[in-house]
């Protein structure tokens, strides 16, 4: 059995059948995250089960938000997301059965579109990606009795680093060095330094990243 169907087994065990299952996928930046919720829900979806990805970036502040804030040089960072409308999301999708809209987080505009996605009533299980879904600092921690598992991803800091400078390069970043420098790596170690136990990691090195 692979990896991939080794966890959407467990996911599927832990899947509440009255209800949705909220799934957290944790992880510092660059550790792989969307890339291994949407190979989860292909792999659920391929054997008949109903998953989409709800990522958390979708609650990114505007950046006229975060000038005005003085956090435009800190994007990314847990105070620049929409936590009461995030925490409010989860809690909607836990508890409801309908028809339920969802923000995403278009990288080519650098902002969140509104309802850009629609969590069906028939999607029993959500993957909820995103750095800070175990962080250990409040109100974050908050959100762990949301979720019915969660999984974090772990990866050594230096291929952490390699990934985002590679991430930026690919993006045409010209001040890429510079923003992993002083604002990824600073959150790469907020992740990885005060962490809720999750109940299962992986770890990986290679895997690819988006």
């Amino acid at each position: 059995m692979s990896e991939i169907a080794h966890i959407a087994a467990t996911i599927f065990r832990r899947a509440r059948h009255d209800k949705r299952t909220l799934v957290a996928i944790a992880g510092a930046p660059g550790s792989g995250k969307s890339t291994l919720a949407e190979e989860l829900a292909a792999a659920m979806n391929s054997s008949g089960q109903s998953a989409i990805v709800v990522p958390m970036d979708g609650f990114h502040y505007d950046d006229a938000v975060l000038a005005r804030r003085g956090l435009s040089q800190r994007k990314g960072a847990p105070e620049t997301f929409d936590f009461a409308g995030f925490e409010c999301l989860l809690k909607r999708l836990g508890s409801e059965t309908g028809e339920i809209a969802v923000p995403v987080f278009d990288r080519s505009m650098e902002l969140a579109r509104a309802a850009a996605e629609i969590v069906s009533g028939d999607h029993k299980i959500v993957l909820v990606e995103g750095n800070y879904l175990l962080l250990d600092e409040a109100p974050w921690s908050g959100l762990r009795p949301l979720f019915d598992f969660t999984i974090f991803l772990e990866v050594p800091r230096e291929e952490l680093e390699r990934r985002l400078l590679e991430r930026w390069r690919d993006h045409g970043r010209t001040d890429g060095p510079a923003w992993v420098a002083s604002n990824d790596m600073p959150n790469v170690d907020r992740v990885m330094g005060k962490r809720l136990e999750p109940d299962l990691v992986v770890r990986s090195e290679a895997r690819k990243t988006q």
